[in-house]
């Protein structure tokens, strides 16, 4: 099934096959970055997210549909996935993640980490945490109330702006000495100010969780 692929990447395949990646967080962002991994060959995820898909993710989330309102969403991702392709492994927690079991993620041999989670609390413990373990971590950071997403971009959190998000990390990590941190970010202005609700679209979260899924692939092959 990967055949075209192979043809992108010749014999890094098989090192993009025997990786583990860790997704946090499948929702706008995480569900595209989920079916490209899968779709890009990767034979070991571990899902983590404590949610139920519910009507409102209708308009950006990848596996949302009418029947499966109500489900938790590792559930859904897992059958998603085996549809796609049987022989890959998943792992599920199916926990909301905090300073209080952080750990549980950990457990595991992980190769890489995709923050696409929206708690910035345990953004900014995953960044902490995989920076004193040594693992590569990539984050999302706000891809709501944006309309373009070709202004989203791989940058480090350090040459960010105009994201509120991106802004309080970057005060964090520096904080914590942290000196380099990759993460998808938009450079573009907010588009409605004081909305109780952070409007969404079906495009821009997508691309951000293509982009975080194109930065793993490439950089296990070396581009």
């Amino acid at each position: 099934m990967f055949e075209r692929f192979k043809l992108l990447v010749n014999d890094k395949f098989k090192e993009i096959n025997n990786k583990t990646i860790l997704i946090i967080g499948l929702g706008g962002v995480g569900s595209y970055t989920v079916e490209s991994l899968v779709r890009s060959g990767i034979q070991n995820l571990i899902l983590v997210d404590g949610d139920k898909i519910d009507i409102t993710n209708l308009n950006r989330q990848l596996m949302s549909n009418h029947n499966n309102i109500g489900e938790f969403k590792t559930k859904v991702w897992y059958n998603r996935i085996k549809s796609i392709n049987p022989s890959c492994n998943v792992t599920l927690i199916t926990q909301f993640i905090d300073k209080n079991n952080i750990d549980v993620l950990f457990k595991n041999n992980i190769d890489y980490v995709v923050d696409a989670c929206d708690t910035i609390t345990t953004k900014i413990l995953l960044i902490e945490k995989c920076q004193k373990l040594g693992i590569k971590l990539i984050s999302s950071m706000g891809t709501g109330n944006k309309m373009d997403p070709s202004k989203l971009e791989l940058i480090d959190i350090y040459k960010t702006n105009y994201d509120p998000l991106a802004k309080v990390i970057r005060k964090k990590c520096r904080e914590l000495g942290i000196k380099k941190q990759m993460v998808v970010c938009s450079c573009e202005k907010p588009r409605i100010k004081n909305s109780k609700v952070i409007p969404s679209n079906s495009f821009v979260p997508a691309t951000s969780g293509l982009l975080m899924t194109s930065y793993i692939i490439n950089d296990i092959v070396g581009e």
